[in-house]
């Protein structure tokens, strides 16, 4: 299938590529931003704890790439990715999301993804529901070595996500103190490294970690909720893991 332009009712969707992020916890790789508009409206942090978008460098760039300021077509961001040197480690969406997967249209455009990224080692996070579809699309994703998380608000979706045959990561509240603890379906759920305290982790980034792109299914990550919305997102996750 021909990559095509997204087009939403107030123009095209746009997708921007920095080559080199300047962000601590990502390190020096490079990371993707997606319009607003890729979002799916049912995500519980949308407006609501969205690190995103909650004020400062991160939120000020999405919002110039969903107004259509800065950015490219979703074709030549599949060039730019075909680009990547071999073997490059690099994120998708540090802000935005995977367009539809669960559509015909969006899992092809995944798999346009998948095919860019070949010989290199992409990883991104979905807030996208999961349906039979998009499950499809994002094991098959995983599997042809474009890694997807199910990015889940407790631990028992989680588990839900890692039983689909998913990667799953969890949002924790900020106060979590455990570096290594079991899920309530058993399956072991380890804290983001970079958000580990300790002289061992001070300088812990993806570009070292490589969780995220690489580990073994049934393995969560867990990150802290943080930035300005950290209270919001806490507020959702406390929700989420209510009885």
């Amino acid at each position: 299938m021909k990559p095509q332009t997204f087009t939403t009712a107030t123009g095209p969707l746009l997708f921007h590529l920095t080559r080199v992020s300047s962000n601590r916890k990502t390190g020096p790789i490079p990371v993707s931003t997606s319009s607003a508009k890729t979002c799916p409206p049912t995500c519980p942090l949308a407006a609501n704890g969205c690190y995103a978008s909650s004020g400062g460098p991160m939120a000020l760039h999405w919002r110039e790439v969903t107004n259509g300021n800065r950015g490219v077509v979703w074709a030549d961001f599949l060039k730019a990715i075909r680009n990547l040197p071999t073997g490059q480690l690099w994120r998708h969406n540090a802000a935005g999301d995977l367009w539809k997967p669960g559509t015909v249209i969006g899992s092809a455009a995944l798999a346009q993804l998948v095919e860019a990224n070949r010989g290199r080692r992409g990883f991104t996070y979905s807030h996208h529901p999961r349906t039979p579809s998009t499950v499809r699309a994002f094991k098959a994703a995983t599997a042809h070595g474009f890694t997807v998380n199910a990015s889940c608000h407790s631990e028992t979706e989680a588990d839900a996500a890692v039983a689909d045959g998913l990667r799953a990561v969890v949002i924790v509240p900020a106060a979590e103190t455990r570096n290594r603890w079991q899920s309530p379906g058993g399956n072991p759920v380890v804290l983001c490294p970079a958000q580990r305290d300790g002289e061992r982790f001070a300088a812990m980034d993806c570009a070292t970690c490589q969780l995220c792109a690489a580990r073994p299914q049934h393995v969560v990550v867990a990150f802290k909720a943080h930035g300005n919305g950290r209270r919001k997102a806490e507020a959702t996750i406390g929700a989420a893991n209510a009885p």
